[in-house]
């Protein structure tokens, strides 16, 4: 910091002082500390005092690396993942720290306007992770196959076998009374309460159906059989105390969907699927059904499937939750391959486009559920065009009616293809008369379209936008093309 401001290059100080450079970038970098004649040799050169060089206090303008070294995030933050060590982030410190500085005050600054938490910021690197594997794992494939060969069998219910496997070979005790007695913990589906003598005990919710159990029970499965120690107590989430927790979790959920659903039944049954020439909603759900899963569980294995073996890569996966009765929808997961993909996670002020098939679902699943139907799946496909970009996507959504404690939601599952070439030659199924054409937006503040009957909001976002270009528009005729940046 004293060198910048001094405006000394390394090899100017290193002369002034006479030392090395290399021996200085180290002292810089908190590779080596100096003995206190070094020190003083540097205080002189740079025009301060020796308290002043080996003081602990930081000016203001380094206040962010300040906290950013007395927290413990360099140890949280998974850098591994992108190729990256702390002491490479140290470095930069050393080059530029004013910037840095300012630069981490404005990743600070926009966490807190958009309410981001270290816990979004894992949620992010997750995704991240799986977008660079194309959400396909291979380790985790091969375990789940050897699992299978090895403990299971085609005759027996898989509930019953997975059930077996943790009582009687990894010794866990399993409840499914402790939960509904606290009102409070009723949301969760499991919550696992390790013993002194090493036995867990499994509390799972006894409103849960087969399925759930089923999955809940080959999530357990996991963490034995993967060696899994750093792990939440509770699932879902309740919080995220690290990284590695986050992605261990992420894995056995991986795991149990792969033990479920396997990798070659599906390849199979997918197959059939694409090479149809047209699309049958009923017969996706009895697919699902066939798989004895969720929609959720299905769609989201389909986005491991898809990639590896029948290179469809351009894909995305939304799940959408809705209130019965309000006007709130919720984007509360997502996953996005190769590139980004519309719809997507949005400003939190905005509406979601009410003609995305995800959202229109929600107004079949009412109707089925007037009729008495209230435990039935709900299929629909659209071909989605966007107004703005002409880019098209073939959506498939599944919806159910999720009912908790005080409440019921109503959740929507979304699988969609870009409609490129590739995708055009490797399928037929987007030939379907059965499934319409949609002209849709990413959110209602954005949309141009003037003739929507189920717009939620203005275009506010839009006629911003076109205000500005007005604007630079004027200001070139004023002051000609070229001088307005």
């Amino acid at each position: 910091m004293y060198r910048q401001e001094n405006n000394y290059s390394l090899s100017e100080l290193a002369k002034k002082a006479e030392m090395s450079v290399s021996y200085i970038n180290e002292i810089e970098k908190g590779k080596k500390y100096p003995k206190r004649n070094k020190i003083t040799a540097l205080a002189a050169s740079l025009g301060v005092s020796y308290d002043e060089l080996v003081s602990l206090k930081i000016s203001k303008k380094l206040g962010a690396i300040s906290k950013l070294l007395n927290s413990n995030i360099l140890q949280e933050l998974p850098l591994d993942v992108f190729g990256l060590e702390p002491r490479n982030l140290l470095e930069l410190m050393s080059d530029a720290p004013s910037k840095l500085s300012a630069f981490i005050n404005t990743i600070v600054e926009i966490s807190r306007n958009y309410n981001l938490t270290v816990e979004n910021f894992y949620f992010s690197v997750l995704r991240s992770y799986q977008e660079i594997h194309d959400n396909y794992f291979e380790d985790i494939e091969k375990a789940a196959k050897e699992f299978r060969a090895k403990q299971l069998n085609d005759k027996d219910p898989l509930e019953q076998q997975l059930y077996s496997y943790l009582r009687n070979y990894c010794g866990y005790e399993i409840d499914d009374e402790s939960l509904s007695e606290h009102h409070a913990l009723d949301s969760f589906r499991s919550v696992i309460k390790p013993n002194k003598d090493g036995i867990p005990t499994l509390m799972i919710n006894k409103k849960l159906n087969s399925r759930r159990k089923t999955f809940i029970y080959a999530r357990e499965a996991a963490f034995q059989v993967l060696g899994i120690k750093e792990r939440s107590l509770t699932y879902s989430w309740m919080s995220v105390k690290s990284f590695d927790m986050l992605f261990n979790d992420f894995m056995a959920t991986y795991f149990a969907g792969a033990l479920i659903i396997s990798e070659d039944k599906m390849i199979a049954d997918i197959k059939e699927v694409i090479e149809s020439r047209t699309f049958s909603f009923d017969g996706f759900i009895d697919l699902i059904l066939k798989h004895n899963t969720s929609p959720e569980t299905f769609l989201y294995r389909l986005m491991s499937i898809l990639p590896k073996h029948f290179g469809l890569s351009k894909i995305f996966f939304l799940r959408l939750d809705h209130i019965p009765g309000s006007n709130k929808y919720s984007l509360t997961k997502e996953l996005h391959l190769d590139g980004l993909h519309s719809p997507h996670g949005t400003v939190l002020s905005e509406h979601y486009c009410r003609r995305w098939v995800s959202l229109k679902i929600f107004d079949d699943l009412e109707k089925s559920r007037q009729e008495g139907k209230d435990n039935k799946y709900i299929c629909d496909a659209q071909v989605s065009r966007y107004i703005t970009s002409g880019k098209e996507y073939f959506c498939i959504s599944v919806a159910r009616a999720l009912p908790l404690v005080d409440e019921t939601i109503d959740t929507s599952i979304t699988i969609g293809f870009l409609m490129n070439d590739d995708f055009r030659q490797k399928t037929n199924f987007w030939q379907s008369e059965k499934v319409r054409m949609e002209f849709v937006n990413e959110t209602c503040e954005r949309c141009p379209s003037v003739d929507c009957s189920v717009r939620a909001s203005e275009a506010d976002v839009l006629k911003k936008h076109q205000i500005e270009k007005e604007r630079y528009a004027a200001l070139e005729a004023l002051l000609g093309k070229g001088v307005v940046s």
